[in-house]
């Protein structure tokens, strides 16, 4: 038995003022009709120390060592031996009492120090009621571990999911700003009269980039504003090529989504679309029912470009943030028909990232 585990315990006192009214309750209990003090006392006090000692084995010893480690056998086994032990000296202490406090003479012992059994069932309902609060203690020290440790885990996987999300938006930033510095090249190149205000808007949307996106959401609204100024820079560079349709409806300003989340879906489509009939058609629609986004965009496409629409840099990340941020709340279907490349975005319970 590791004895240390009692004498380094922070509630010694609390263990000594346990013991005491444990001794009290022997001494009320055997007490009962007689008035032999000086049996009942010493009798009480010769039964304490064998409560003691086999209270302290079987906590400390029998249910850490083969009860918690699931032994069952050997638990059973090894209880019997400490019962059959600790009745011996409870045999022994009842026989010096008997020999000593009370001369030998069966009537001068109190009425219930003389039925055995009766000793028996008070000693270990002593040791019983430890050892179930020992085993009430340990169930609760096992459940808050196990609680910290599932925070620990959760920590560390929000940790991951945050530096994962990151990386994407890093990723999300070159390609956008790829596309874009190539419009205001190609402009400069032309020396256009638009190329200051192609800046401008660059600059308006970099702000949104640099400032915004670290936030975990922004207002659904100044993402639809950052769209148009996406659009805007896109009407500049295809000029009189580009038809663009761009629809919204119950945008509120208490709506919250993830920042730039739908803009990659306006890139794709300017950047993988293609010129039917002399004009790029980009179509957008944006609705708010309840707490429901639907999104939905379509381009002109040709046959050929299919693959490259499906696996373009911007969708691929754009699935896997919708996969962390929103990943039992979303549906996002892409759909290629009649010359047509189309993505819808269903999002439930927006305001729940």
């Amino acid at each position: 038995m590791n004895l240390s585990q009692i004498h380094k315990t922070k509630f010694i006192p609390l263990h000594f003022l346990f013991w005491v009214g444990v001794w009290f309750f022997f001494v009320y209990f055997f007490s009962y009709n007689s008035n032999n003090t000086n049996y009942v006392t010493w009798f009480s006090s010769f039964l304490l120390p064998i409560t003691m000692v086999t209270t302290y084995f079987v906590v400390y010893y029998l249910i850490p060592k083969y009860l918690l480690t699931k032994k069952y056998n050997s638990f059973f086994l090894y209880s019997i031996y400490t019962l059959v032990f600790s009745a011996y000296f409870i045999i022994m202490a009842t026989f010096i009492s008997f020999i000593f406090l009370s001369d030998m003479e069966f009537k001068k012992m109190p009425p219930m120090s003389r039925n055995y059994i009766f000793i028996l069932i008070l000693v270990y309902l002593v040791v019983f009621i430890v050892s179930f609060i020992s085993l009430l203690s340990h169930n609760f020290k096992t459940i808050a571990e196990n609680k910290e440790l599932q925070n620990k885990i959760l920590a560390t996987q929000l940790e991951i999911k945050s530096q994962e999300l990151n990386y994407l938006k890093k990723q999300i930033h070159p390609h956008f700003l790829f596309n874009t510095l190539n419009t205001i090249y190609g402009f400069a190149l032309k020396q256009s009269k638009n190329t200051p205000d192609i800046i401008l808007k660059l600059s308006n949307l970099l702000d949104y980039i640099l400032y915004q996106v670290n936030k975990p959401q922004v207002a659904l609204k100044e993402e639809v504003l950052h769209i148009k100024e996406y659009i805007d820079l896109e009407k500049i560079r295809f000029q009189d090529t580009l038809k663009v349709t761009f629809i919204t409806n119950n945008i509120n300003l208490d709506k919250q989504i993830a920042p730039m989340l739908l803009i990659p879906f306006v890139e794709n489509a300017f950047k993988h679309g293609n010129l039917i009939d002399g004009f790029l058609k980009v179509d957008i629609k944006i609705n708010v029912l309840e707490d429901n986004l639907y999104f939905e965009i379509k381009n002109t496409f040709l046959h050929d470009d299919l693959q490259t629409n499906k696996e373009g840099i911007g969708l691929a990340n754009i699935k896997k943030r919708l996969n962390l941020l929103y990943k039992n709340n979303h549906q996002l279907q892409i759909k290629s028909r009649d010359n047509y490349f189309k993505v819808n975005l269903t999002i439930n319970n927006l305001n729940n990232l």
